[in-house]
Order: structure tokens, then C-alpha cells, then sequence
């Protein structure tokens, strides 16, 4: 079923800085706890994301991320996750990050 565009617009997704990864080892499937800055407006927010078949901790601090901030929080076990940060899927379920080409402010929204 298509969306409208008026759908598609209500989707807030804003360029982010990773400033912290931690391991999550109560999730279900292999995934890292992340702390975004998205900028003033927006601020801080975490998410788990199922990333470490592509990358290290050490490699994702100050990497900047595509992320949907206007979603519902997700508790995920002891987690609260506030956004839901984006990526490609591949064949084997690994996740590509989307990620500008270019550092840029963070909190700049996907349009």
C-alpha cells in the first residue's frame, strides 16, 4: 500500500553524531547501545542498533548517521530506545549505516 505525501512528511529524519556506543548484551540478536547528538533542537538520544556485524565500537564514535526521531519510544529489555537509526539491509541481515557523504551540523533534516 502506498503512502501519501503527507504521510512520508510527518517522517522526521535528521542527521546525528554518534558520541557513545556501549555493548548491549541483554538483546536478543548481537547489537550496540548509542547515544546521537542530533543538535540543539533536538539534543541527545539513544537507540540499539543491530550493527556489529559491519562495525567496531572504536570505528562508530563521532560517525555521523541518518535517524527517525519522531517515532514512539521503544523499550527494548532495560533499554528505552528514542529513535530509530537508518541503514541498508543485506542479504545476510548485516545493517549499512546511511550516513551523509560530507560532515555536516548535526539535527539537519533528511529531505
Amino acid at each position: 500500500m502506498d503512502l501519501t505525501w503527507n504521510e512520508f512528511e510527518r517522517t522526521d529524519m535528521r542527521v546525528g553524531t554518534i558520541v557513545e556506543v556501549n555493548d548491549f548484551p541483554e538483546a536478543r540478536k548481537p547489537a550496540f547501545q548509542l547515544t546521537i547528538d542530533f543538535g540543539s533542537e533536538i539534543g541527545i538520544r539513544k537507540s540499539s542498533a543491530q550493527i556489529t556485524k559491519r562495525y567496531k565500537k572504536e570505528d562508530l564514535v563521532n560517525r555521523q548517521i541518518v535517524a527517525v526521531v519522531n517515532f514512539p519510544k521503544k523499550q527494548i529489555g532495560k533499554f528505552m530506545s528514542e529513535c530509530l537509526v537508518l541503514g541498508a539491509v543485506g542479504e545476510e541481515g548485516d545493517v549499512i549505516l546511511l550516513a551523509p557523504d560530507f560532515k555536516i551540523p548535526n539535527g539537519l533534516r533528511i529531505g
